[in-house]
């Protein structure tokens, strides 16, 4: 719903609606719950289902505590995005109940308005949008007072929509006016409260006004068209033709314009001049009414200025056109019917994911493809078709379930297996590391450092190399010890330095005594904590040992309490799917209905009128009356567009 509306959601109360404007970038926070992180992590992917399912479960299981607000926040707004208003409106009031501060406020109940307004629950997203207060960003203010407006002019309130649109227009200098949007619907609204002259006046400048990109002058062809319909009801054909020659031929409104071009042509007295925009439009696609109109505003035209001839023969030829537009409009109907239109769609425009933002952007192959864009225009149809897609995913989802419960099944079979044949070797081999032998030694240890702290004894700390000139020294010692009787110089002089290394050696080991027992102590801590782990690791097997074979049967319980679940739902996802296939080929199927009934009104008209061009051309034979007669009385010009904005 795209697709903006869940993502401003998320930057304070997630815009969740189908064409929702975009809203200003959330500021950075930080994710301080894990599972929180995953579920943006799948929603700024655009896959949506992922993201909701996850968060559903995440806050099932007490995983989001600490973005609890925030995550029932962006869950509200993204089952606004899929349409469920009814449940989003539930967790924002409630959410607004807790005391939410008043933008939060004020954005929840816009969106919450104008995804109701698009669904088409009118009078809900006038409750809605009543609701919003002063604390809705710059940004937004237009689009708020452009749909209030449109909701009360739904419901024939022109004035009510002509006071809040005028109170948007209050105050602007002409440097800074309005937006073009604005100033349209309120041409509009006073043109249907009965202001002709005032709502025409705003349309007028609108008309004349430069546009700087398609859109805007799109809207400016529309003002036009607006004008030059109100004027023809208002019999002024000249005033008309003056607002419909502004219109650009390549325009959407194009071909609306050249129609009521010849009706002021023709109202001026003025038929050759008429025959200039209908033969423009004569040309143009079929699929379009104003060009059906054309194929028999044109021989009228010709009856009038006496080419009787020339108006036979053009409407022999509509005769043949409406005929064969007829034929080729059943080809399309038993298409639809058949499915080609729906498995067309799905295949050309296929989506991972279910969401309210995904749009048809690849048409399918059909007999007559210009029959498409009547369809696909209707709103109607659009919504129809998203639900049509949402539930094949589900159903598609569902299948998928199904096969992943038996694989899951087998999982845990293969762990439950698993845990029995591996769990007791595994603590086997832990008790064969002997942990109380380890801790034996390690206390040994201790006692020793103990000892040797108390008698200050530095020889006990002695290092591998310290140790080798110990033993030297010993045997040295032991050699002399021998020779004590000797009096020999070079014993003498040996037994000295003997005893100046032994004084060397005992006062090097009483300076490092301090640092190495300190030492000693801090891999004695070290041990004490590894030793904990060994303990900590052989207590989780042996606990595991217990509690897996529950959880195995916990887990077991829960697939098998799904596959019944699924047997049910998948049934009746499968038969609403099949009910809501149906009913997007009946809505396409009505669309094109209505312009066979179209065609069958034209096809009767031109009859009708070559009827009276035959009986004209007998009657001066058998009456000697000259040649005069009636004339096919003309179509009345279409309403005026609905001021909505594009």
């Amino acid at each position: 719903m795209a697709a903006a509306v869940a993502a401003a959601c998320v930057a304070v109360v997630v815009s969740a609606t189908a064409g929702a404007a975009t809203a200003a970038e959330p500021p950075l926070q930080p994710i301080r719950d894990p599972h929180y992180g995953d579920t943006l992590f799948h929603f700024y992917q655009d896959k949506y289902f992922s993201s909701i399912t996850g968060l559903m479960t995440s806050q099932h299981f007490n995983r989001v505590a600490q973005h609890a607000d925030e995550a029932e926040l962006l869950r509200g707004g993204m089952l606004l995005s899929y349409g469920q208003h009814r449940e989003a409106g539930d967790i924002f009031t409630a959410l607004l109940d807790k005391g939410a501060s008043p933008a939060v406020r004020d954005r929840a109940w816009f969106y919450l308005a104008k995804i109701r307004y698009q669904r088409g629950f009118l009078p809900e997203a006038e409750d809605a949008i009543t609701r919003v207060k002063d604390a809705l960003p710059p940004e937004l203010e237009e689009e708020r007072g452009l749909l209030h407006a449109n909701l009360l002019m739904a419901r024939a309130d022109f004035a009510g929509a002509t006071d809040i649109l005028k109170a948007m227009t209050a105050g602007r200098k002409e440097a800074n006016p309005a937006s073009p949007y604005v100033r349209f619907n309120l041409g509009v609204a006073l043109i249907r409260a009965g202001d002709i002259e005032g709502g025409s006046k705003l349309l007028d400048e609108l008309g004349r006004a430069p546009a700087p990109d398609e859109e805007l002058r799109s809207l400016r062809d529309k003002a036009n068209v607006a004008l030059g319909y109100t004027a023809l009801q208002d019999d002024k054909p000249e005033t008309a033709r003056g607002y419909l020659e502004r219109v650009r031929l390549t325009s959407l409104h194009a071909n609306k314009a050249l129609l009521g071009f010849g009706w002021a042509a023709l109202a001026m007295k003025q038929p050759r001049l008429a025959l200039v925009p209908w033969g423009e439009l004569w040309q143009r696609d079929l699929s379009d009414a104003a060009v059906l109109e054309a194929r028999l505003a044109v021989p009228y035209a010709y009856a009038e200025i006496g080419a009787y001839g020339q108006s036979l023969t053009q409407y022999n030829d509509a005769l043949a056109v409406f005929e064969r537009e007829s034929a080729n409009l059943d080809q399309s109907i038993a298409a639809i019917r058949s499915g080609k239109l729906v498995d067309g769609l799905m295949q050309r425009n296929p989506g991972d994911q279910m969401g309210w933002f995904w749009s048809i952007k690849e048409l399918p192959e059909m007999p007559h493809g210009n029959h498409l864009s009547q369809v696909l225009a209707q709103h109607e149809f659009q919504e129809a078709f998203k639900n049509l897609r949402d539930l094949r995913f589900l159903q598609q989802n569902l299948v998928e379930w199904q096969d992943k419960l038996g694989v899951f099944d087998d999982m845990l079979a293969t762990r439950r297996k698993a845990y029995a044949e591996r769990l007791p070797q595994i603590r086997a081999k832990a008790g064969e590391t002997g942990i109380d032998a380890q801790q034996k030694r390690r206390d040994a240890l201790a006692g020793e450092l103990t000892r040797a702290e108390i008698e200050a004894d530095g020889a006990a700390f002695a290092d591998a190399r310290e140790q080798a000139l110990q033993q030297r020294l010993a045997s040295v010692q032991a050699t002399l010890k021998a020779l004590a009787t000797s009096t020999d110089p070079e014993v003498v002089a040996a037994r000295e330095r003997a005893a100046r290394v032994a004084g060397a050696l005992t006062w090097r080991l009483a300076q490092a005594q301090a640092a190495r027992t300190w030492e000693a102590k801090k891999h004695l801590r070290e041990l004490d904590e590894q030793l904990a782990q060994v303990r900590g690791r052989d207590a989780a097997l042996a606990q595991a040992q217990t509690d897996e074979p529950a959880r195995f049967d916990t887990f077991g319980k829960r697939i098998k309490a799904l596959d019944p679940t699924l047997k049910a739902l998948l049934p009746r996802v499968v038969a609403l799917s099949t009910e809501q296939q149906q009913a997007v080929q009946d809505i396409a199927v009505a669309e094109l209905t209505r312009q066979k009934e179209r065609l069958a009104g034209y096809t009767l008209q031109a009859r009708f009128a070559v009827a009276q061009l035959y009986d004209r051309a007998n009657r001066p034979l058998r009456l000697n009356l000259p040649n005069a007669g009636e004339a096919v009385p003309a179509t009345n010009p279409a309403e005026a567009p609905r001021a909505t904005k594009p």
